[in-house]
């Protein structure tokens, strides 16, 4: 049973930090899994101490849970913690001594140029459904497009409404985490599969990208849209939106744009966010030079 704490916690981060639905689905799911490995021992937020956190963090360990996960569920509790300690009179957060494990540094999964260009091409290159409306390959082309074009994350792109478009200043207004509106240039190809997209679908107004039902596309749909043009490819792993995000991010900084410029194309708080991205691009640098060097 949700108590006053949690549901004043819930209304604080909705409305005053303006915290996505997924946020606020992350925290929820958080503090209902700690109460549920507690079971019968759990007395309520403010009995609880260190040690009990502790013991959580080395079942979470034991059970093989991975770090970021880890990680991600104490973010919950101490941003709780936190709240409680500073809005609700509560004197210590417990959770604030716990020590966590130090986060994997593994690098994004990146695209080459040649394998964008292949997957971009892959909706009209395929025969369509009969079935299907016969605007679909170009919505496709387009989705995939702009996810290159500007590194959205899918959350942003579903979002996204025509009036988000400035067709000809080839530009489009995002809002992202924390619902901070950023300005991204648009690519030509992209601004051209769009437009070819909205003509044929008659998308004049309202959600951009709709469903064959002609309403605002779904998760799901892009991630069924992905696996089936990643079937008919030669790319040899899974795909996913943020792939392309990792992808787009990569490939600006082997081209030379500094990392200031592509941190505010993402829509990074932090610079360290941006930086895995120099880790991928070094990688890069060294297999080339390992691979062509003759004295490598």
């Amino acid at each position: 049973m949700t108590d006053c704490d949690e549901i004043a916690f819930f209304d604080f981060q909705a409305t005053e930090k303006s915290a996505s639905p997924r946020t606020l689905a992350n925290y929820r799911d958080a503090l209902t899994a700690y109460q549920k490995w507690r079971a019968e021992r759990f007395a309520g937020w403010r009995g609880e101490t260190a040690d009990d956190f502790r013991d959580y963090l080395f079942a979470l360990m034991k059970q093989g849970f991975k770090r970021a996960t880890i990680r991600l569920r104490f973010a919950a509790l101490r941003s709780f913690y936190k709240f409680l300690v500073l809005r609700r009179g509560l004197a210590r957060s417990p959770v604030a001594e716990v020590q966590l494990p130090k986060p994997e540094r593994g690098l994004p999964v990146v695209l080459t140029l040649s394998q964008i260009d292949e997957l971009l091409g892959m909706p009209l290159q395929v025969d369509p459904d009969k079935k299907s409306p016969p605007w679909l390959p170009l919505r496709d082309a387009a989705i995939l497009e702009l996810f290159y074009s500007c590194g959205l994350r899918i959350s942003e792109l579903l979002a996204l409404d025509v009036k988000h478009l400035d067709f000809i200043g080839e530009t489009v207004r995002v809002v992202g985490k924390g619902s901070k509106e950023r300005i991204v240039p648009v690519g030509g190809p992209a601004i051209t599969a769009i437009q070819r997209y909205r003509q044929e679908a008659a998308v004049t107004s309202g959600p951009l990208f709709l469903s064959t039902r002609k309403r605002r596309i779904t998760q799901q749909a892009v991630d069924q849209l992905l696996k089936k043009y990643l079937k008919r490819s030669s790319i040899p792993f899974a795909i996913s939106p943020h792939k392309l995000r990792h992808s787009f991010a990569t490939h600006l900084l082997d081209a030379g744009a500094d990392l200031r410029s592509v941190q505010a194309l993402l829509g990074h708080a932090s610079l360290s966010t941006t930086q895995i991205y120099t880790h991928v691009t070094k990688e890069r640098l060294k297999q080339a030079y390992d691979t062509a060097h003759p004295r490598a």
